[in-house]
């Protein structure tokens, strides 16, 4: 039984040292890069926020229409 708990104690620090080697690894943009990233998915989604709202109009005036 002892050795049970030990390898439930190993893979624990493994995991934990592992993810420490990973997360030094990691090089991390500086505020220029994000902020300009942030703009341009700021600026998709109103960009296609506004082309759904444009064709829903389109089809609800031509339903109007139909119907």
């Amino acid at each position: 039984m002892g050795e049970t708990e030990n390898t439930k104690k190993a893979p624990k620090k493994s995991y934990w040292k592992g993810l420490q080697a990973e997360y030094k690894k990691i090089i991390w943009p500086d505020k220029e890069t994000v902020a300009k990233q942030t703009g341009a998915v700021v600026a998709v989604a109103i960009a296609l926020g506004l082309i759904i709202a444009a064709l829903d109009t389109i089809i609800v005036t031509g339903l109007h229409f139909v119907i």
